[in-house]
């Protein structure tokens, strides 16, 4: 028959300052933190204690300790190395790094305060369990009161935290778990980080840098610009040269003047053309708003033209809601949805399939008449002419929702969830 496992659950805020007792109970000094190491999978390991025994702050480690309890740490032997505690490579101090500092919540895509830290004991190991983030529930624990489930528990194995301010810390975040985010998620806990925070958890996933260029996208103008100041003009022009035409164009227009030249002069040749083209035009007008990448067909084709223009396309998912057709001129003649296209027969001409009225804007359309527009005929993108009829981009649903929308609309998002 197996064994079952004995687990004993503590909370740090009932050994922080307790007493260091020897084998008879008699108090040798007091507990000053407890000490883990986080490197690796699953529940961290308690490794030791700081603790301060006539003005010294000493390192006990587990094999010296007998108990831990509520109120006291019992030791197994009465003899202990008087050195003076320093810190090891990779040690992290539950109070000092960990308690009341922010965690990132990678499964509620947040960010959560421990307000205290649950540890459990199984088999004669201490691990960290998880973190209470809720006020009252740390209170609880300072009273005396409270059980295991009480209160706003979060499991350690969906925490991440932050080590940039842990002195000899060679941790970092994981940037694979973190990965897993949708970019807005990731940017939603950027904004909502300290600056050091911010760089801390864009330096985890900077190895990826498509993901990178993802995440500034969906940052306000306010981090965009905060995040490349630190960055030399090339990495600035390396990170944009990732991002979508029309968001590169937002944030180098958001730049010092000093900067914009010589950022734009880095990127590359047919992308600078590109962003050049949309600083022309005021940023709240549909020239301002368009994307330049989409795709247009000869109105004469076929289905299958479309759907093999849309599969050597690049252009950003967003922009192929609607495919644009065009006359021998390159005028825009029309457009089909691309559903359409996956209904169709791949022989039927495109002239069958074509929106009988096409609806566009001129590059100087405001605001308001594009919104009116795109929401009386329900489009998900609506094409920009130029004042020679040609398609010269088209604006997306989600460029016009995140101008219309307040200002701080992802904050009072974010508020709601937590």
């Amino acid at each position: 028959m197996t064994a079952r496992r004995i687990h004993v659950i503590l909370h740090l805020s009932q050994l922080i300052h307790s007493p260091l007792v020897d084998r008879s109970g008699e108090q040798l000094g007091r507990v000053e933190d407890v000490i883990v190491r986080l490197a690796g999978e699953g529940l961290p390991p308690v490794s030791g204690i700081k603790a301060r025994i006539g003005g010294r702050e000493l390192y006990v480690p587990t094999s010296r300790i007998a108990d831990l309890e509520r109120g006291a740490i019992r030791l197994s032997k009465d003899k202990l190395n008087l050195g003076r505690f320093e810190r090891r490579p990779g040690e992290v101090l539950l109070r000092e790094d960990v308690l009341h500092h922010k965690l990132i919540d990678v499964q509620g895509a947040r960010l959560v305060t421990a307000r205290d830290i649950e540890l459990d004991q199984a088999d004669g190991q201490w691990r960290i369990l998880g973190i209470r983030s809720s006020r009252g529930s740390a209170l609880l624990q300072l009273l005396g009161g409270g059980r295991r489930g009480d209160g706003d528990i979060i499991s350690w194995d969906r925490l991440e935290p932050f080590v940039g301010h842990v002195p000899s810390s060679r941790l970092r975040i994981r940037s694979r778990r973190l990965a897993r985010l949708h970019p807005a998620q990731i940017a939603d806990l950027v904004e909502a980080a300290s600056h050091e925070q911010g760089e801390e958890i864009i330096r985890a996933i900077g190895t990826d840098q498509e993901l990178e260029a993802d995440i500034f996208e969906e940052l306000d103008d306010e981090h965009q610009v905060e995040f490349v100041a630190e960055r030399s003009d090339q990495d600035a022009a390396t990170l944009i040269a990732r991002m979508e035409t029309d968001d590169a164009a937002d944030l180098i227009a958001q730049l010092p003047q000093e900067r914009r030249a010589n950022v734009l002069s880095l990127l590359p040749g047919g992308q600078r053309r590109r962003v050049q083209a949309l600083l022309g035009y005021n940023p709240r007008t549909a020239g301002g708003l368009m994307s330049p990448e989409f795709v247009t067909v000869a109105g004469a084709g076929t289905v299958a033209d479309a759907i093999t223009a849309v599969r050597a396309s690049d252009c950003p998912d967003e922009a192929l809601g609607t495919i644009l057709l065009v006359d021998g001129a390159g005028m825009l003649a029309s457009a089909v949805p691309t559903l359409a296209l996956v209904r169709a027969d791949p022989e039927m001409p495109l002239a069958q399939l074509a929106i009988d009225e096409v609806q566009v804007v001129r590059p100087d359309a405001e605001l308001p008449e594009i919104a009116s527009l795109m929401s009386d005929y329900n489009l998900m993108a609506l094409p920009v002419i130029g004042d020679d009829g040609r398609p010269i981009g088209v604006v997306t649903v989600d460029d016009v929702l995140e101008l219309a929308l307040p200002r701080d609309w992802r904050l009072r998002h974010r508020a709601s969830r937590d």
